[in-house]
């Protein structure tokens, strides 16, 4: 651990929290890092760690935290839908512990930028919002994808038909699976569980999609939307908001830049792909100042 690295205990709701600060002098905006399931404060393939100590390299105090029941954090997991106490208990923390901070930046991943889209209008001190890959699950939804993305593939690709045709694949098991799909993708569009099993819980009578649509119009700071080409959920992602004249009107708006990496996984896992994250969040952050 660096000697600029600042760990933190906070509490929320009366559970206590832990939380790493990368402090950097004189910055007016930090960038505090909300975390996904199933993940802690560390991230992916140390994701979050590097993308902290490569802000604060750059003069931009950065704050990593668990969310209850995540990491090293008491009590018990809330889900992604009902974390707005942990972001604001660690704003609160972030900006205590780095007193020129006037407002932050949120970066999240997954649903943690859901999580995001639910929070950052209702807090005035949230300048802006970095989002990758957000997760907008719906049973319908993922099914068409899918069925697009994944089982369209499939038809194309001979491995799979020598596999099929020589026994390695379970002809009634393949297509169960394929009609189990093609059922959910014309049903009703229920929204699905977050990424760790944690059940929907707020604004039920909207979709997934709709209730993130409310956050995002709701919310007035500038928006940076990370893409991967090469993952289900950002397929998901584009898919939906591709479909809707309502998302497709927010994602033009000038407060909005849009990047893609085509060849990118979920987690951007490669040296490159997160090499480019970093660097397009300082480039954006110090157009934001």
């Amino acid at each position: 651990m660096s000697a600029a690295e600042i760990p933190l205990c906070f509490d929320c709701q009366g559970t206590p929290l832990v939380g790493m600060a990368h402090p950097a002098a004189d910055a007016k905006t930090g960038v505090l890092i909300v975390v996904g399931g199933p993940q802690y404060r560390i991230g992916a393939h140390r994701q979050f760690i590097e993308l902290a100590r490569g802000l604060a390299q750059a003069g931009i105090p950065a704050f990593r935290f668990d969310a209850r029941g995540m990491g090293d954090s008491g009590g018990d997991f809330q889900g992604f839908e009902a974390i707005d106490d942990d972001i604001k208990a660690a704003i609160d923390a972030f900006m205590a512990s780095s007193p020129d901070l006037e407002n932050v930046v949120l970066w999240g991943l997954c649903d943690a930028a859901s999580a995001i889209l639910f929070y950052a209008h209702r807090d005035p001190r949230v300048a802006g919002a970095i989002l990758l890959n957000p997760w907008v699950r719906t049973e319908a939804s993922y099914a068409k994808t899918e069925l697009k993305h994944y089982y369209g593939a499939k038809i194309i690709d001979g491995r799979f038909w020598r596999r099929l045709f020589t026994g390695e694949i379970d002809l009634a098991d393949a297509a169960g699976s394929f009609l189990k799909r093609l059922k959910s993708a014309t049903g009703s569009g229920q929204s699905g569980d977050g990424p760790t099993g944690s059940a929907p819980c707020r604004g039920m009578a909207l979709s997934l999609p709709d209730r993130m649509l409310q956050g995002f119009t709701s919310f007035t700071g500038d928006i940076m939307l990370i893409i991967s080409g090469n993952d289900l959920t950002a397929r998901e992602f584009e898919e939906i908001t591709e479909a809707s004249p309502d998302w497709t009107q927010a994602l033009s708006a000038d407060r909005v830049r849009r990047h893609h990496i085509k060849a990118s996984d979920h987690t951007f896992s490669r040296r490159e792909w997160s090499e480019a994250v970093v660097n397009w969040t300082i480039g954006w952050i110090t157009d934001l100042k």
